[in-house]
């Protein structure tokens, strides 16, 4: 059974920071893309960023140059440091992964179980 846990999320007023990590854990085999993607209320859920195993990452143009992806695959978790939050980087934000939980399985994509992020004026 994979699990993927987020935490970091949280109340900040615009232009602060937060910083998210999304752990996964349980059976393992191997890990490939991590990423992360939100939702904000009655929209629907898009990219924020990815980082392949190989550490490649890509952005929405919306977070480019205030938000960084990075990983620490020694422990299994992605981060995703955001700086100048805006007030439309309100959302839930949920942790991605393609994860291989054994060496004869196929990968799959797991999910968080999402962490709320909200900017205030």
């Amino acid at each position: 059974q994979v699990q993927l846990v987020e935490s970091g999320g949280g109340l900040v007023q615009a232009g602060g920071s937060l910083r998210l990590s999304c752990a996964a854990s349980g059976s393992i085999f191997s890990i490939n893309a991590m990423g992360w993607y939100r939702q904000a209320p009655g929209k629907q859920r898009e990219l924020v960023a990815v980082i392949t195993s190989g550490t490649s990452t890509n952005y929405a143009d919306s977070v480019k140059g205030r938000f960084t992806i990075s990983r620490d695959n020694a422990k299994n978790t992605v981060y995703l440091q955001m700086n100048s939050l805006k007030l439309e980087d309100t959302a839930v934000y949920y942790c991605t992964a393609r994860i291989r939980a054994t060496d004869w399985s196929l990968e799959r994509t797991y999910w968080g179980q999402g962490t709320q992020v909200t900017v205030s004026s």
